[in-house]
């Protein structure tokens, strides 16, 4: 195995060095969509390695590597933000060690609070479960659920009807 250096990340590849590839073999070898690697470029996470005369984006080995890493750390359900952060720290600093483990600790955090948003949320929908059991004339369920709805106020211009959450 040999480890190769790219200006923000260091990366082991077992394979030698190959000529670069287009989006959909960057794609194929990251496991990251030809559009996400679009939309990873436009949030400046990714710099493709260049680009033809014909304007096909070429990604290197260590762009594909990137996109693994950044695939990665969404599937950790890391925000962009904490993905771009840890973009830019290197290995071998000692400080960019110390901000890593920082990272994480507020990443920790945020999975925190979604644990105890999902489990508030587990326990309401198991007390609306027992609200029916099936032999009524109406079910119960429904019924709260018509209700809940309209309790809610209408959200006002510009609120999202979706509250906002890091993960």
């Amino acid at each position: 195995m040999r480890i190769t250096r790219t200006p923000t990340i260091a990366m082991t590849t077992d394979a030698p060095a190959s000529a670069p590839c287009r989006i959909g073999e960057a794609a194929r070898r990251s496991g990251v969509s030809p559009a996400n690697i679009r939309f990873y470029e436009k949030e400046n996470l990714l710099r493709p390695h260049g680009r033809g005369e014909n304007s096909y984006r070429f990604y290197s080995n260590g762009d594909v590597h990137q996109l693994r890493f950044i695939r990665l750390c969404r599937a950790m359900d890391m925000s962009l933000d904490e993905v771009r952060r840890l973009l830019g720290l290197d290995l071998s600093n000692k400080a960019d060690c110390r901000a890593a483990r920082e990272a994480l600790d507020e990443h920790l955090g945020h999975v925190h609070a979604r644990l105890a948003e999902l489990k508030a949320l587990e326990k309401y929908l198991k007390d609306l479960r027992g609200r029916c059991d099936g032999r009524g004339t109406h079910c119960r369920i429904i019924e709260a659920l018509h209700q809940l709805a309209d309790a809610q106020a209408a959200p006002s211009v510009g609120q999202t009807l979706k509250k906002k959450r890091h993960v």
